[in-house]
């Protein structure tokens, strides 16, 4: 087996996560993540910020269709109807992850990054986000960022679910 050798989580994206934790912290939000496609590199991207542990309240990675269901309750019947890949899976996700934990904001990711899986209907590079926010109405965001490569179209998931956090941290509240 060759090694493998690992590199540091680009400070790029470290700076993007601080910012978003940062505000959160001063918000009082605690965050968790609910990810497929990504496979953690959101909660990865989070807690490589100094003082994350202030903010993270944890993390789910959920690649397959069970975990969604299992970790944080997906239903079976959401993913057969619209496929794991859909806006109503990636709102279950994100809603999920806050049911089954304390967090406060929640950004769920569920996409397909190559190089295979695609289809004409749900092409590689289609990704749906999530973010939800107890008191709030749960935000999506689809992207389609086209067959970059796996790793560009996974830093492009991490940089909009990051965007995606900071956007729904700063929704007031429903009253």
């Amino acid at each position: 087996m060759a090694d493998i050798e690992f590199t540091r989580i680009d400070r790029d994206l470290v700076v993007h996560a601080k910012a978003v934790l940062d505000l959160c912290r001063g918000l009082g939000l605690r965050v968790v993540t609910a990810e497929s496609c990504t496979g953690g590199l959101v909660a990865a991207v989070l807690t490589e910020a100094p003082g994350s542990s202030e903010t993270i309240e944890g993390g789910f990675v959920t690649y397959s269709n069970d975990a969604k269901q299992s970790a944080i309750g997906v239903p079976e019947a959401l993913i057969l109807a619209h496929g794991a890949v859909s806006e109503p899976v990636a709102r279950a996700m994100a809603e999920g992850a806050l049911a089954h934990s304390l967090a406060d904001v929640a950004v769920a990711i569920t996409g397909i990054a190559g190089p295979g899986g695609g289809s004409e209907a749900k092409p590689v590079g289609l990704v749906h986000f999530a973010a939800a926010r107890r008191g709030v109405v749960t935000r999506h965001v689809e992207r389609r960022f086209g067959d970059l490569g796996r790793g560009v179209i996974r830093r492009r998931s991490v940089e909009q679910a990051l965007d995606l956090l900071a956007e729904i941290a700063r929704q007031p509240l429903v009253a």
